[in-house]
């Protein structure tokens, strides 16, 4: 036992550098991440657009600056400008409301006395709109009008870095790629690009095919609003893109909310043709041209899995949490499967080894 705890604390003392080295690496790599922990947003999302992109810059991966540039103007500044501007444009109206909330409140009367409620229910949805008034608006109204200026400069500067690290993943990615593999140990590779392989397919699934139709959606929806005459267009389409992209959600949900919306406002026939129009408009080339592009790119993994992943990552960590959950997801489904083909493989080996 001594000579057994002396030898293994010789081995300790004889790594000291190693280890060291080692420590010193780890503590500047979490002294980095904490560096860039408020551009997390930007990063994340970055990776995840040069994921979106990438079928468009393989087509042109002669030209690599070229096509990443091409792919980037594409596919992501039309993301970007329509998650940028819609969410600004939500900031702003809530901040409108902070700053206009007796007008607020005198609208929101003045809707509800529109749509003629029964007076048995009349009143109740006035108090409720009177106690919102008196208690939630006042405590929204106290946060410090430099912090809400600190978090929208926060905000447009993640939505430029997104784009640069989009553009430079995809003029630079493969090359980082073989770098990192040339690290791995040589009995290691093949698991590992089976694992790559693996996480390749599942973020097709659930990025690529989703983010297509939900851009496709978005940008055609703004035409339809605006040619049904509705106000906050860029902030609409937005909801249309976040719910469309989410598993087990729709666009349809934010259609079936405004015709209900139109139907109190003008009645039962303006609602109806808006939303058979805008559904036919907005979700029918979707279903016949983008859905046989769709079906190549299954991910096989549950829906309900990728929609929790989805919503407890904006719950916990905002913009870089509802991107990065449903990776971490990805990453630990494909490692299970790669840990199923690595038994079968080992069974089969023992089966021809006893034959």
């Amino acid at each position: 036992m001594q000579l057994g705890q002396l030898d293994g604390i010789s081995v300790l003392i004889s790594s000291r550098m190693k280890i060291s080295v080692v420590l010193i690496l780890i503590l500047l790599s979490l002294i980095l991440g904490f560096i860039f922990l408020p551009l997390a947003d930007g990063i994340v999302l970055g990776l995840v657009l040069a994921y979106i992109a990438r079928p468009i810059y393989l087509k042109l991966h002669r030209y690599k600056r070229f096509g990443a540039l091409v792919a980037t103007l594409v596919i992501v500044i039309p993301i970007v400008l329509i998650l940028g501007s819609g969410i600004f444009e939500i900031l702003r109206f809530i901040g409108w409301i902070f700053d206009n909330q007796a007008v607020f409140i005198n609208h929101l009367f003045d809707f509800v006395k529109s749509i003629n409620v029964p007076q048995e229910y009349n009143q109740q949805i006035r108090q409720i709109i009177w106690n919102m008034s008196t208690s939630l608006l006042p405590l929204l109204s106290r946060f410090d009008l430099l912090s809400y200026a600190r978090t929208t400069v926060m905000f447009i500067l993640n939505l430029v870095i997104s784009v640069l690290i989009c553009y430079f993943l995809l003029a630079d990615g493969y090359q980082i790629y073989q770098n990192l593999m040339t690290l791995m140990p040589e009995d290691n590779r093949f698991w590992l690009t089976q694992y790559i392989n693996h996480l390749d397919l599942i973020l097709k699934g659930i990025f690529i095919g989703n983010a297509y139709a939900a851009l496709f959606v978005s940008i055609t929806s703004l035409v339809v609003f605006y040619v049904f005459g509705f106000s906050h267009i860029l902030a609409l389409a937005t909801l249309i893109f976040i719910a469309s992209i989410i598993p087990l959600f729709a666009g349809y949900m934010v259609l079936l909310a405004l015709a209900v919306l139109r139907y109190f406002q003008m009645g039962l026939e303006a609602a109806l043709i808006f939303f058979v129009v805008s559904s036919a408009i907005i979700y029918l080339p979707p279903e016949f041209i983008l859905r046989p592009y769709l079906a190549s790119m299954q991910s096989k993994v549950h829906p309900m899995l990728i929609m929790l992943s989805f919503l407890g990552g904006a719950f916990v960590g905002g913009i870089a949490g509802f991107f990065l959950a449903p990776i971490v997801l990805a990453c630990l489904i494909a490692a299970y499967r790669v840990h199923m083909e690595t038994r079968v493989y080992e069974e089969k080996k023992k089966e021809e080894l006893t034959v």
